[in-house]
This record gives C-alpha cells, structure tokens and sequence, in this order.
C-alpha cells in the first residue's frame, strides 16, 4: 500500500504544481517569447556547454563512486561503472516513489559481485552520505558569502536547506555514534528508520578504516555539485538573464536540495516554482525567464538521463538473464534485511 500510495500522491502534487504555474495564458505567451527571442539571437548554443557541464559532473561522481566500490574490494572498469550510473540516472528522472536508480546502482553491482552484495549495496549508500555532505558543505559556504542577501530576500529558503540538510546531517551523525558506541543490537525495532539507522552503522563500519578514500569521494563531490549548478548558468546565458554565477550559485543549493526530495516527479513544478521565487526575490528575475532557465536546465538533465535510457536497455540486452524493476527490488531489500540482522548481531 505504501508503495502504491507514495507514487499516487506525487503525481497528484506534479500535476497541481504545474497547473498553477502555467495557469496564466499570458504569462506562458510571454514565456514561449523568450525562447523564441533565445533561438533567433543564438541563445541556444548556451545550451551545448551546459549538457557538456552536467557530462562532467557525472563523470566525477562515477569516479567517486569507483573509489568507494575499492573500498569493498570491487573492481569494474570505468566504462562500465559509467554505464551503470547513467542508467540509475534514467531510473532517478522517471522512476516513480523514492527508489530511485540507486536500485539500479545496487542490482547490476550485486550481479556481477555475488560474493559481495553487502559491500555493493553499502558502496551505494556511502556515495549518497559523501554526496550530501559535500552538498551542505557548498551550501554553507554559497549562504554565508552572501548571508545578508540571502537572508533579507530568501529567508524561507534558506531555512529549508537548513533545515533538511541539518535533518540529514543528524541522521548521519546519528548512525555514526551508533557504530562507534555498538548500539546497533540495542536499538528498539519501533524507532523510526530502525532499519535505514542500522544500514548506515553497518556502512560506517565498514569505512572506518579508509578515511583516505572517503575524503577522495568529497573532494570529487564539490566540484560535481559546482557544474551541475553551472548547468543553470549557462541556460540563463541563453536567454540573456543578465545573472552571474554566483548569482546562480547562490540559488541552486536550495533548488538542489529541495527537488531532491520525493515530493514530485523529476522536482516538476518544484523547481520551476523555486526559480521563480527565488530569482525573482533576489535579482527581480521576469517570471517567464525564471521559468524558461528551469525548464531549459531540467531538460538537460533530461537529455542525459534519456541517454542513460538508451544504456540501460543496450546493457540489459547484453547481459545474461533479465530481471524486472520488482524483482530488483526485492533482491536489494532482502540485502538490506541481512545487513541489518548482521548489524545487530554485530558481525
């Protein structure tokens, strides 16, 4: 029922959101201008080092996810690892709930590892930690350098970020000092996110020991976030926004961490309303250009993430055996159950 709920509400959310944001004929007719005075005066060709930008960002995060597979011992190649995360980038776009491709990630890793599903699923979790971290670290850093910007125009947004990534931060914080203390086997199976705590003790365990691969993983993290953010830079080039990069940097932390939420399809309508209020708050940004730079980013990552489509089915057809989105589901969940009962026993 959970599973069948979640998805249901999101589209429901999509569709109000974007109904409300194209509501106002006049405002679309306004909108469809800007796009065509972009194609007319060149603007578009902004578009080709935006794709190429977010290309970079990915290729980062696949070495940093290679490092951290290392860790555990598992050895693929570049390419493939490459494969595998375009393909979980199709499934993080258009898969509905809040799965997402890391199940993707996870399945194709466990399949060609079977000897090492922990370490797989684990390698997976540590990238999604080392990647938050390194998005809160950007975040503070974009905030505080332009606080009294920020905070007279952007209040509310400022204290979302704050507010989920202190959230995520905490839980972080708190699977740590579970592993550090050994009170995986004590914890009460009516807590909250017992099972996801659990998960994240035993990933902490595991490690421990290569701060020095870990602090690698980050260090490729904050340049990754930085050209996915510059990806919206170069759209508001395209349509001659008049924005700096800074000014773009200082808005995408919040667009970033808010759209990674499961609250919509892809963020639609999410973004869209947070580029709105938000440029229009802070630089007095039309509406219809606000809107044009989001849709016009998004649909780079769509590009993308279309590509990866197209590598998930050439990859399935050259592998042995297919499996159905269900069935990885369920040979992730029944990992995670096991890492869990090894958490608390303390193995």
């Amino acid at each position: 029922m959970k599973k069948i709920l979640l998805p249901v509400i999101q589209i429901l959310i999509t569709i109000g959101l974007l109904w409300w944001i194209f509501r106002d004929p006049e405002q679309d007719r306004k909108m469809i201008e800007a796009i065509g005075k972009a194609k007319a005066d060149g603007g578009l060709w902004w578009f080709l080092p935006g794709i190429a930008a977010l290309g970079g960002a990915l290729l980062l995060q696949t070495q940093r996810w290679m490092i951290l597979l290392r860790v555990q011992d598992i050895t693929i190649t570049f390419w493939r690892a490459l494969r595998i995360m375009l393909s979980g980038m199709f499934f993080n776009l258009f898969l509905l709930g809040s799965t997402g491709g890391d199940v993707i990630k996870i399945f194709f890793i466990m399949r060609e590892t079977p000897d090492k599903k922990a370490g797989a699923l684990l390698s997976v979790f540590i990238d999604r930690v080392v990647g938050v971290l390194a998005l809160a670290t950007v975040s503070a850093v974009v905030i505080l350098a332009r606080w009294s910007e920020l905070w007279s125009s952007a209040r509310m947004g400022v204290l979302t970020v704050a507010l989920i990534l202190g959230g995520s931060l905490g839980f972080i914080a708190a699977a740590w000092l579970v592993d550090r203390l050994n009170l995986t086997s004590k914890l009460p199976h009516w807590l909250p996110m017992h099972a996801k705590i659990a998960e994240a003790a035993a990933a902490f365990s595991q490690y421990a020991k290569a701060g020095g691969a870990v602090g690698q993983a980050f260090l490729l993290s904050v340049p990754a976030h930085l050209l996915i953010f510059s990806t919206f830079y170069f759209a508001a080039r395209a349509f001659s926004a008049g924005l700096s990069l800074i000014g773009v940097f200082c808005v995408m932390p919040v667009v970033s961490t808010v759209t990674a939420l499961p609250i919509s399809l892809g963020g639609a309508g999410v973004r869209e309303g947070l580029f709105i209020t938000l440029l229009g708050a802070l630089y007095r940004t039309p509406k219809e250009i606000a809107m044009s730079i989001s849709i016009s980013g998004f649909l780079m990552v769509v590009f993308w993430s279309l590509v990866g489509g197209l590598v998930y089915l050439l990859y399935r057809s050259s592998s042995p055996g297919t499996a159905s989105l269900s069935e990885m589901e369920k040979s992730v969940e029944e990992e995670e159950r096991i890492i869990e009962k090894n958490a608390e026993q303390g193995k």
